[in-house]
């Protein structure tokens, strides 16, 4: 049996092979759980029926197997020199038999060890999210190799090979679709229920199912160092690492234990100095079990295990017990634009051109220069233009533009903050005032056209921004796009905050100001957002796949991209708080309470153990509560913000 809730460790993650749960009927701690119970009400019915001296074998046959259940380990950890929960019911149950009570021992024998059976069927329960991770991960994978279809273990993929993909088959790691047509679910994964199609030149995520056609997937990532992979690591690390609350816990329960050591050394002490020494032993036996922490012990961790592998199955991976418990508190939320709110798929939305020159002309002498950008505006712009002219000597200044000839002619293509657009300069306002992000293109010195480029917000956005504002969450949306832009696309979201032509260093100085305010999360998905994300009090990182740097700097992975799933998962972990304060204050409340009755004499051993190991099961049982979860059909979002907003919005004093 493990003595997990006695070590006042937080419990860690177990090693993929050992996640499966063990079948009850094969479970040795069960087993022995079982039969202690089954002995100590059989020695009660003896006893009844006046076999006294049948009752105490099978008394003693009860105490022996529920004492087989945690005894071993603490005197293993005692052996280390640690002292444990489990040590202070062994003294407990050794010492009521050398006074005689085997009844008394043998009923702390088998309550504590159905306790501690049921901490370790709960935390197994726990941790499910992780074991249903883990089961997205294929043991095997179909490749080409030599034109000819061969079974590897998905383990041994490497980047390059070139994967078979039938209907029905699971992706076994990320990579690019190479030929074939189909329709992949990947709901397992980004919590995003919409089947997705697929096409030679898109990327596929490890752990998605083929649904109709016959793909190649040109693997990208290891078998063992992909988007999946990843998020089964985030949620074993957040497992087993401790939050405020958890060490807080640690914090009390580490001293409590000698001290509950020496306040029973005492009652003994004094007891038996002034009155009968047999009765004062046994009531600091009492007194061992009635202070110890076991409750206090796995008061968080349960709750913390239980969250997180319950947000993992709507696509939401948090890292740690800290961040979770962090998230928790947040009241403000700041939103990058651009990946974030928007769909980062821009499209050309007008082009202005000066008189002499057409739409067609000054797309495609831009689109010259974009063919050598990776800006995302450029793509835009490439994808607008039917020619496929190059341009030539290109230079590009990030931030500013890129410049080059064509036919010999200087073209140069900008911002209007680094270009200036001359006569066209309304027509920058025009478009900027629209919502789009504009390109000022000149041609041997002369301005001669604005294209305007918009990236249209996602579907979703104005239902997420109504339903967090409802809750009481502000919004506030940072950017590096330019002020009109950045304010026309936040009106047609629903935000009133919006922060435009910011650096990363900006954003980040921004989110430290918002967090002086009130706790803030930062969501966002490119490199530049890193600053803001690390500097927020969390950082929420938009896909496992998108930026590296985004996802080692943010604390939150969504392994989708429906902000959908921002309230719900606020909602999640404020749930989750709630959960672990109420656990707390129990364990404390067990603790502050039994030992006054123990040392009075108000309760003996076995009505001590029995309080004590039900409020621990209650302990279990209310921390399971936090793997609940509900997710909301897009169409009812709006009903939820409706019904939300119809009650009080909670003031700044009690929103902590």
């Amino acid at each position: 049996m493990s003595d997990a809730c006695c070590s006042h460790d937080a419990p860690t993650a177990e090693p993929a092979e050992q996640e499966e749960p063990t079948f009850w009927l094969r479970d040795a701690g069960i087993l022995l759980s079982g039969a202690s119970v089954l002995a100590f009400f059989t020695g009660l019915i003896s006893q009844g029926l006046g076999a006294e001296g049948l009752a105490l074998i099978i008394f003693w046959i009860g105490l022996i197997a529920g004492a087989a259940t945690f005894v071993p380990g603490a005197l293993r950890r005692l052996a280390k020199g640690k002292l444990g929960i489990a040590l202070l019911m062994t003294m407990s149950a050794v010492g009521a038999v050398l006074l005689g009570y085997v009844q008394e021992a043998a009923a702390l024998a088998f309550l504590y060890s159905v306790a501690e059976a049921l901490e370790d069927k709960a935390m197994d329960k726990a941790r499910s999210g992780l074991r249903a991770l883990l089961r997205l991960v294929p043991e095997t994978a179909n490749v080409i190799i030599a034109g000819t279809p061969t079974t590897i273990p998905a383990a041994s993929l490497n980047v390059g090979h070139l994967m078979l993909i039938k209907p029905g088959d699971r992706i076994a790691t990320d990579g690019i679709v190479r030929s074939g047509q189909s329709v992949l679910d990947a709901s397992a994964i980004t919590g995003e229920s919409i089947p997705v199609e697929v096409e030679p030149g898109d990327t596929v995520s490890a752990g998605s199912i083929n649904s109709s056609g016959v793909l190649e997937v040109e693997a990208t990532a290891a078998g063992t160092d992909n988007s999946l992979t990843t998020i089964v690591s985030l949620v074993q690390q957040a497992q087993s690492e401790k939050g405020e609350r958890a060490r807080l816990a640690d914090r009390i329960a580490k001293p409590l234990v000698p001290g509950v050591l020496i306040l029973a050394a005492l009652v003994a002490g004094i007891g038996s100095l002034l009155g009968d020494p047999e009765t004062w032993i046994f009531r600091s036996l009492v007194v061992l079990v009635a202070a110890s922490p076991c409750a206090l012990a796995i008061a968080v961790p349960i709750t913390v295990v239980s969250a997180v592998g319950a947000a993992s199955k709507f696509g939401v991976i948090i890292k740690s017990g800290a961040t979770f418990e962090r998230f928790g508190t947040i009241r403000h939320l700041a939103l990058d634009k651009t990946g974030t709110l928007t769909r980062n798929q821009p499209t050309v939305g007008a082009v202005e051109t000066a008189p002499g020159f057409s739409q067609e002309q000054v797309l495609g002498w831009a689109a010259a220069l974009e063919h050598h950008s990776t800006h995302p505006l450029a793509r835009a712009i490439t994808n607008a233009s039917a020619s496929t002219v190059v341009a030539q000597n290109i230079i590009e200044e990030a931030g500013h533009g890129i410049r080059g000839t064509l036919d010999g002619v200087d073209i140069a293509v900008g911002s209007p903050r680094h270009l200036p657009p001359g006569d066209l300069a309304l027509d920058v306002e025009r478009l900027e005032n629209l919502g789009m992000s504009t390109v000022v293109v000149q041609r041997a010195g002369s301005i001669i056209g604005i294209i305007g480029v918009r990236d249209e917000l996602r579907a979703e956005v104005p239902q997420v921004i109504g339903l967090l504002n409802a809750r009481g969450t502000e919004v506030t949306m940072l950017t590096g796009d330019n002020r009109r832009t950045a304010h026309a696309l936040a009106a047609e979201a629903g935000i009133t905050d919006a922060r435009a032509e910011l650096r990363p260093e900006d954003k980040a100085t921004a989110i430290r100001e918002l967090n002086r305010l009130s706790p803030t999360a930062m969501i966002g998905d490119g490199i530049n957002d890193a600053p803001a994300l690390a500097a927020a009090e969390v950082g929420i990182a938009m896909g496992v796949t998108g930026s590296d740097a985004a996802i080692e700097a943010a604390d939150i992975a969504f392994t989708g991209h429906d902000l959908r799933l921002i309230p719900q998962a606020m909602d999640h972990a404020r749930r989750g708080k709630k959960i672990m304060n109420q656990n707390i204050v129990l364990s404390l409340l067990i603790i502050l309470v039994l030992p006054p009755l123990a040392i009075s004499g108000v309760l003996g051993l076995a009505s001590v153990v029995l309080i004590h190991e039900l409020a621990e099961v209650l302990v279990i049982l209310n921390g399971l509560r936090a793997a609940r979860t509900k997710v909301i059909p897009a169409g009812n979002m709006m009903d939820v913000a409706a019904q939300q907003s119809a009650q009080p919005l909670p003031t700044p004093s009690n929103r902590a």
